[in-house]
C-alpha cells in the first residue's frame, strides 16, 4: 500500500499501486469509499450511520452504472424517479439518500483528499457535485411521517393491552411453552407508552434504570426511569434524561415484572430488563414484530408502530392537563414545536376546551359591573 502523498485531511488518499489488479475501477471506487468512511470515524459517527450512507452510495453506483468521475446530475434524476415511481419509497428516505450522495461527492471533490488529481492522472476527468437544489427533495414541511403514524385512542390502546394480555392467559390456560416471551411484551408495550419510550430506549433499558422520585414517594422504587440511550445528535454519544412516572397503574406492572417474573427469564449476570430467549436482551426488530402480531389481534391496523405509543404518551398527557414544558421534557424534545407534532388531541377534549373557553366568555359578559364596588 502506498499514499499519493501527505495532505492534511483525516482520511487520506491510499491505493495499491499494483499494475496487476483487475478491475481498476472499481478498486479505484473501494479506495474512495473506505477513504469516505474513515473521514466520517474521525468526526464520532455511530458505526450503523456510516455503513448506511456507505451502502446508499454504492446502490447508487450499481443503479448508475458508472463510477463517481463520470456521474453527471442526469444519473441522480433517473435514480430519484426510480426510487419514487417503482419502489415507492417515502419522501423522507429519498432525501436522506440524496444526502449521502452529497456528502460522499463533497468528500471525493475537496482536493485536499487528492482524489481529484488521481482521476485526473487515470482518466483525464474528475468527480463533481451532482446534488443540486434544483435536482434534490427539500424539507419543507415540519412532520413529514407517514399518515398512519398518530396516536391512539384510549379506547383503542385498552384494547391493545386487553389483546396483550390475553395472549398471555391462552398460553397459560393452554399449558404452552412461551409464557415469559409473551408476558415481558405485554409488559414492553405498557411500559413504552407509561413511559413516553422510544424503541431503543425501550430495549436498552436495566433494572437499575428504575428509582426513586422523592416527590412522589408513593411510586416506590419506580417513581423515575432513567433513560441512557436517547436519541443522540451526529457524532454525540445517547442522551440521557430521566422520565417521571405519571401514571400509577404502571408501577404496579412494571413491580410485577421485575419481582415476579424478571428473575426466572433473566440471564445470569445480566441487568438486561427484557431478555430475549436467545441473546442477552431482545432488539428492536423483535418488538416490531410482537407489536405488529399485537396489532393484529387487537383488530387494529398492522402498518402502526410501536411510536404510536409515544405519540399516545404526548396526546393523553396534554389532553389530562399537563403542562407542555412538562410533557417537551419528559420525551426529550429539544424545540416544543417537535411535541406539538406528537400531539393528536381527541375531539372530546377540544369540545371540552371550547366549552370552558365559552362559558368564560359568558361569565364575564354576564357579570354585574358593579358587583365588588363599593
Amino acid at each position: 500500500m502506498s499514499g499519493s502523498g501527505e495532505v492534511s485531511g483525516s482520511a487520506r488518499l491510499v491505493l495499491v499501486t499494483s499494475a496487476e489488479l483487475s478491475c481498476p475501477d472499481l478498486r479505484l471506487f473501494e479506495a474512495m469509499t473506505d477513504g469516505w468512511r474513515e473521514q466520517q470515524m474521525s468526526r464520532c459517527l455511530n458505526r450503523v450511520t456510516i455503513d448506511a450512507g456507505v451502502g446508499v452510495v454504492q446502490r447508487f453506483q450499481e443503479h448508475s452504472g458508472e463510477f463517481p468521475w463520470r456521474w453527471t446530475p442526469a444519473h441522480l434524476e433517473e435514480w430519484t424517479t426510480d426510487l419514487r415511481s417503482v419502489r415507492h419509497v417515502a419522501l423522507s428516505t429519498v432525501r436522506s439518500y440524496q444526502s449521502s450522495v452529497r456528502r460522499f461527492l463533497g468528500y471525493v471533490c475537496d482536493p485536499i483528499y487528492e482524489w481529484d488529481r488521481e482521476c485526473e492522472d487515470r482518466y483525464g476527468t474528475h468527480p463533481v457535485q451532482i446534488c443540486h437544489e434544483w435536482n434534490t427533495a427539500v424539507h419543507r414541511n415540519d412532520f413529514e411521517g407517514r399518515p398512519h403514524r398518530r396516536a391512539l385512542t384510549r379506547g383503542e390502546l385498552q384494547t391493545l393491552f386487553d389483546a396483550a394480555d390475553d395472549t398471555v392467559s391462552e398460553i397459560v390456560e393452554r399449558g404452552r411453552k412461551g409464557f415469559g416471551a409473551a408476558y415481558r411484551d405485554a409488559v414492553m408495550v405498557k411500559v413504552a407508552y407509561a413511559w413516553g419510550l422510544r424503541r431503543r430506549e425501550l430495549v436498552h433499558l436495566d433494572v437499575h434504570d428504575f428509582a426513586r422520585n422523592p416527590k412522589a414517594v408513593e411510586f416506590g422504587d419506580f417513581g423515575v426511569c432513567n433513560v441512557r440511550f436517547g436519541k443522540a445528535r451526529p457524532g454525540s454519544p445517547p442522551k440521557r434524561r430521566g422520565v417521571l412516572t405519571v401514571m400509577p397503574w404502571s408501577v404496579e406492572v412494571i413491580e410485577q415484572w421485575v419481582n415476579e417474573v424478571w428473575p426466572h427469564c433473566r440471564r445470569v449476570g445480566s441487568a438486561a430488563l427484557w431478555p430475549s430467549e436467545r441473546q442477552e436482551r431482545i432488539n428492536e426488530n423483535r418488538f416490531n414484530v410482537s407489536f405488529s402480531r399485537l396489532c393484529e389481534r387487537a383488530g387494529l391496523d398492522r402498518s402502526l408502530s410501536p411510536h404510536c405509543l409515544r405519540h399516545s404518551y404526548v396526546t393523553h398527557l396534554i389532553e389530562d392537563g399537563f403542562d407542555g414544558l412538562f410533557v417537551q421534557q419528559q420525551v426529550g424534545h429539544e424545540h416544543a414545536s417537535t411535541t406539538s407534532i406528537y400531539t393528536s388531541v381527541s375531539s372530546d377534549y377540544k369540545t371540552r376546551v371550547l366549552r370552558a373557553a365559552l362559558d368564560r366568555v359568558i361569565t364575564q359578559a354576564t357579570a354585574d359591573p358593579t358587583e365588588g364596588t363599593t
